[in-house]
């Protein structure tokens, strides 16, 4: 007991004091009266600040109707706005016509309206961010008996990545006139686009005709056996992409992607050092095989160096690290969007990912189910497209027909299910290079021929496509730098005689 006693002299008093979450009435009421004074108030504010973000209830319902006629071509005024709010409210002794009156009144000006406007909502901000640090601690408190806490870290760095993208949570239900407003916008910046793309451009022409390039939030699988060129294929396309990037700031300090784009690479099969080989020797045409046995001359080097000093400025994130679990890889993705930003996600390749013990121990099946569905969140809520490549099943192999087809998806329908897009890379010469008869005979001129044909193409079938339609496209395949690019039309080749 003494004890006790003693320890207790020693603890300070601790008080549970009530403190009312940040907010700032006097800076709601100046900005929301110079919007009535001058609607081009309204402007300074509008591209960041929702009705959501006011702390006032009533301001809520202020803006959001003074929103509505302004976006409509009508004056916000307290005349044309007293309309839209009961007569017989009472705030703070007033009703609704002597409020508004109050609020044109007390107005700040249109200079400081973005001041004003900021100061709203970093206030929300803060309550948000309140509300999850609230959240976490009830959780931490009473998680059950199973519960992992690297979940809740995981929980946790999701609302706080949503929060740091946008300020506010889950957007709930969207007015259809403001999709429709993102779908016109959508057409233009296509319209204005050099190749009058949606989505992003692949830098390969044939394949973006038929996609229209790589939409936002789409999953992309891209499969295919092994030494059919999937790798090549993807750091084609992510090279493409980061080179092409152009950007611009918004005024609120952000970055604005104008073409191609900011590049995630998660490489679980090969080392960065082995990726960037890759590319460079696809950029510089000298053979990988000879850059890692140092068998280059004076000119190669001079070559690897300057495509080097060009490939160091470009937006590419290699992520190397194997056996990553889905979780880690969504939590990485998030992050990198936050500090870097992020336009395209390369996953290589999905087989190699892990889900969560509980779905590895119902199977395999059930675990790439978990990773496809988690993937295709990922991509609407990060709103950039991911590629993500797999293995086929050896069922390929069996047929006389060598052509992938979309039931040959290793381990998992769930890939067909939940993926956007699905496209298989197939070379008839990698098969044919194995069938060689005995030179001499009609089998031989025929299997010559066959491989004339073949030699340096490489089809990418589009087996199933949400937003356009499936079909093949061929390409061009220099195997000795693992490089796809535009196959020349036949109408542009000169004349065989």
């Amino acid at each position: 007991m003494a004890l006790d006693s003693a320890l207790r002299k020693q603890l300070p008093e601790v008080r549970q004091e009530y403190r009312q979450a940040p907010h700032n009435i006097e800076a709601e009421q100046a900005l929301l009266g110079a919007i009535l004074v001058n609607n081009e108030a309204f402007y300074r504010v509008s591209d960041f600040l929702l009705p959501a973000h006011f702390f006032e209830p009533v301001h809520r319902k202020i803006y959001e109707v003074s929103s509505s006629l302004i976006r409509a071509g009508k004056i916000a005024t307290p005349i044309t706005l007293k309309t839209f709010l009961p007569d017989d409210a009472d705030i703070a002794g007033m009703n609704a016509p002597q409020y508004l009156a109050r609020l044109a009144a007390e107005a700040t000006s249109v200079i400081n309206a973005e001041d004003y406007g900021r100061t709203i909502y970093d206030l929300a901000v803060r309550r948000e961010l309140i509300q999850i640090g609230q959240d976490m601690v009830n959780a931490a408190y009473d998680a059950p008996v199973d519960a992992v806490p690297s979940k809740q870290i995981e929980d946790a760095e999701k609302n706080l990545y949503e929060l740091a993208e946008t300020g506010r949570y889950e957007r709930g239900f969207v007015r259809f006139s403001d999709a429709l407003t993102g779908a016109i916008d959508l057409a233009a910046r296509a319209f204005q686009r050099d190749g009058h793309l949606a989505g992003l451009a692949t830098g390969l022409t044939a394949l973006d005709q038929k996609m229209g390039g790589l939409q936002a939030s789409d999953l992309i699988v891209l499969a295919g056996r092994p030494g059919m060129g999937k790798t090549a294929l993807a750091t084609n396309i992510a090279y493409n992409v980061a080179k092409a990037f152009r950007s611009q700031p918004r005024p609120d300090g952000s970055i604005e992607t104008l073409d191609g784009g900011v590049v995630g690479f998660f490489s679980l099969e090969m080392a960065a050092e082995q990726l960037a080989t890759r590319i460079l020797s696809e950029q510089t045409e000298i053979p990988s095989s000879r850059i890692r046995r140092g068998d280059i001359t004076d000119s190669d080097f001079a070559k690897l160096a300057a495509h080097a000093q060009i490939m160091q400025t470009m937006p590419l994130y290699i992520d190397e690290t194997g056996g990553v679990s889905i979780s880690q890889l969504t939590a990485r993705a998030r992050r990198l969007k936050r500090q870097r930003g992020l336009d395209l996600m390369v996953v290589d390749y999905i087989q190699l990912l892990s889900g969560s013990s509980k779905r590895a121990q119902e199977g395999r099946v059930q675990e790439v189910t978990e990773i496809t569905t988690a993937l295709k969140a990922l991509a609407k809520e990060l709103n950039v497209p991911i590629l993500a490549l797999s293995q086929l099943s050896r069922q390929v192999e069996n047929r006389e027909d060598k052509r992938p087809q979309l039931s040959d998806l290793r381990e998992s329908g769930s890939i067909e299910q939940d993926a956007d897009v699905v496209m298989f890379v197939y070379r008839e010469e990698y098969y044919l290079e194995n069938k060689e008869p005995k030179p001499g005979g009609d089998d031989h001129f025929k299997w010559q021929q066959a491989m004339e044909k073949a030699h340096g193409v490489a089809d990418i079938i589009i087996g199933k496509q949400r937003h356009g339609p499936t079909g093949t496209v061929s390409l061009q395949f220099d195997a000795q730098f693992t490089r796809f690019s535009n196959l020349a039309s036949e109408e542009y080749l000169p004349e065989r005689r």
